[in-house]
C-alpha cells in the first residue's frame, strides 16, 4: 500500500508540474493562479496546495526538475568526455544551455532568479544556490577527469577552475535569459568562443 500511495503521490506531482510549467509558459507566472493549474492537472486546488503551498514552491520545483535531469543527461559526457578540452566543456556547456528551456522560459528564469536575490536567506533561495552548486560540481568533475588523463595542466586545481568555468557559462546564460530577443544560437557562439579561451589557458 505504502508504495502505491507514493506512486500515486510522484503522479499527481508529475501532474502538477507539467501543468505548471505549460501555464507559466503560455499565460506568465505572475498571470497563473495555482487554482488554474490545479484544474489543469485535474487534481483539487487543495491536492495542490498541500503538494506546493506557494507559485514560488512550484517555480523551485520546476528548476530542481530541470537541473536534475541535466545533471544526469551530463554524467555520461563526465564520465567519458572526449579527448580535447573545448569539445568536452563545450559539450557540457551545450547540453546545459539545450535543456535550459525544456520547462522553463526565459520570464521563469528571471523571476526564479530575482526570487533568489530578493531574499537570500529563504529557503528558495538556499535550494537554488544548491542547485546551481550542482552544476558547478559536474563542471568540477569533468575537469578532474580530463586532469586524470593528462589534458590539462598539473598545476591547475580542477575544483577553483571547474567553478571559474560554471561562473562564466552561467553569467552568459544570465544574459541570455534577460535578453528576450537574443537566440539560442547566439548564446552558443558566445560560450563556444569563450570556451576556446578557457581550453588554451588549460592545455598543458
Amino acid at each position: 500500500m505504502t508504495g502505491l500511495r507514493e506512486r500515486q503521490k510522484a503522479e499527481r506531482t508529475g501532474r502538477i508540474l507539467k501543468a505548471a510549467s505549460a501555464l507559466f509558459r503560455a499565460q506568465g507566472y505572475d498571470a497563473v493562479r495555482i487554482e488554474d493549474i490545479a484544474a489543469a492537472a485535474e487534481v483539487s486546488s487543495g491536492t495542490c496546495y498541500n503538494y506546493f503551498s506557494t507559485k514560488g514552491d512550484l517555480l523551485l520545483a520546476i528548476v530542481s526538475m530541470e537541473v536534475e535531469e541535466v545533471v544526469g543527461a551530463g554524467r555520461a559526457l563526465v564520465e567519458d568526455p572526449p579527448p580535447d578540452i573545448a569539445q568536452a566543456l563545450g559539450g557540457l556547456i551545450r547540453l546545459y544551455y539545450d535543456h535550459s528551456l525544456m520547462y522553463l522560459s526565459k520570464e521563469m528564469w528571471r523571476k526564479a532568479m530575482a526570487i533568489s536575490i530578493e531574499a537570500p536567506g529563504t529557503p528558495f533561495s538556499r535550494h537554488y544556490t544548491r542547485l546551481d552548486a550542482m552544476l558547478a560540481a559536474q563542471v568540477c568533475d569533468l575537469l578532474t577527469a580530463l586532469g586524470a588523463r593528462v589534458l590539462t595542466r598539473t598545476d591547475l586545481d580542477p575544483a577553483t577552475l571547474g567553478n571559474i568555468v560554471f561562473h562564466a557559462l552561467n553569467q552568459l546564460f544570465i544574459e541570455f535569459v534577460k535578453d528576450e530577443a537574443m537566440q539560442m544560437d547566439d548564446l552558443h557562439r558566445k560560450s563556444e568562443a569563450q570556451t576556446r579561451c578557457l581550453a588554451a589557458l588549460m592545455r598543458p
